[in-house]
């Protein structure tokens, strides 16, 4: 199935991140949950399985690869029934992309390569209490004072903010408006750098989401990407891939809870047959199937777009929007299936209910996303 997408190289790799999963993840995921953290220990297992540096290059540790590599990891890692641990093993996945594209040489080495060989965390920094989806109006002020910015503010929502050793942070050092923003990579050991909270959410419990408060802090002027004022372009230049990336997250969520749906509905009995002998289960089993393969045959198209180097904003945009809702819609079958233990931690579609509902808000909101394809449609 979708051989003209995946290769055998693709589907060797997969078969390596579904055994690191079922040996790594899934015997402790529950304690995890439940700890609402994974131990900072699996990021040096996943880097010794070749699982941490996708699309980077070897130079620094990365591991060159397509998109459906990426599609591959992202489908087989989203089985362990976690979506928290899949967005905190991967938070270097949004915050590496502008070290990569707007660093020197001497930063690519010194922050990228600790990081694909599991030794250091790395979180991304730009959404503030008073600025989410308006990224053009962050208030995390650098002023320049000699050989260094001295940083105030805040950052919220940030994943793998609690332990992170370093947040890629959008700082307006300059006037109002997306031209005054620029990215300085600041180290979590940086006096006047601080944790105000860890976030405690729905769902995605095994990842940690940290409040990060900046005062007067102290970075060093040689720790800025690119110049002054190229922030924006930095944040701007990997939100198709991040788009992709939770649109697959999407439509592997929903499939995940099919597939325990379905399981669920062939050995659970009521009024002396099996849920799956009611027609009215059935084809509300055929009608998720439906939406779940739709969504990812787009996404694949997308993705296979995107791989030969087309520009796709708007389909990217929309297969975003497209699976987030067909997860939305799955998962909520799912628990309605599943009556009463749906909605119990003891089933994994509990989680997957929760789980899935930042899908729609994180990477630009369902309404975001509206507005990109509006304008490119110009309407």
């Amino acid at each position: 199935m979708y051989q003209e997408y995946f290769k055998e190289d693709h589907q060797i790799f997969r078969t390596t991140v579904r055994k690191f999963v079922e040996k790594e993840v899934k015997p402790d995921i529950e304690h995890w949950e439940d700890a609402e953290i994974f131990p900072v220990e699996l990021y040096a297992k996943a880097a010794e399985a070749g699982l941490m540096g996708l699309d980077f290059p070897e130079a620094y540790g990365g591991i060159p690869c397509d998109k459906f590599m990426h599609v591959a990891y992202t489908e087989e890692i989203c089985r362990c029934g976690s979506i928290g641990l899949v967005s905190g093993l991967g938070s270097y996945a949004i915050a590496c992309p502008p070290i990569l594209h707007m660093g020197t040489e001497e930063q690519k080495q010194r922050f990228l390569t600790p990081v694909f060989q599991g030794q250091k965390i790395a979180a991304l920094g730009i959404t503030e209490p008073d600025a989410g989806s308006d990224v053009a109006n962050i208030r995390t002020r650098a002023v320049r004072d000699g050989d260094h910015y001295v940083v105030n503010g805040a950052k919220t929502f940030i994943t793998s903010g609690c332990r992170a050793n370093f947040i890629t942070t959008a700082v307006r050092t300059g006037g109002s408006g997306f031209k005054g923003i620029s990215l300085l990579v600041i180290d979590s050991s940086t006096p006047g750098f601080s944790v105000a909270k860890k976030i405690r959410k729905m769902g995605w419990n095994a990842s940690d989401t940290a409040e990060l408060s900046f005062e007067d802090c102290r970075v060093p002027a040689e720790n800025l990407l690119g110049g002054e004022g190229m922030g924006f372009y930095g944040i701007m230049a990997n939100f198709q891939n991040e788009r992709l990336a939770l649109a697959v997250m999407a439509h592997a969520t929903a499939e995940l809870a099919l597939e325990e749906s379905i399981k669920y509905a062939k050995t659970r009995e009521a009024f002396g047959k099996t849920l799956s002998g009611f027609q009215v289960t059935r084809h509300k089993l055929v009608d998720m199937a439906t939406k779940v393969s739709v969504a990812k045959e787009y996404n694949y198209r997308v993705a296979a777009k995107m791989q030969a180097g087309i520009d796709c904003l708007r389909e990217v945009s929309m297969a975003k929007n497209f699976a987030c809702e067909v997860c939305d819609k799955v998962v909520f079958d799912a628990v309605q299936i599943h009556g009463g233990y749906g909605y119990t931690r003891e089933y994994l579609v509990e989680r997957l209910y929760r789980d899935s509902r930042i899908l729609s808000i994180g990477g630009g909101t369902t309404e975001i996303m509206k507005e990109i394809v509006s304008k490119v449609m110009k309407f």
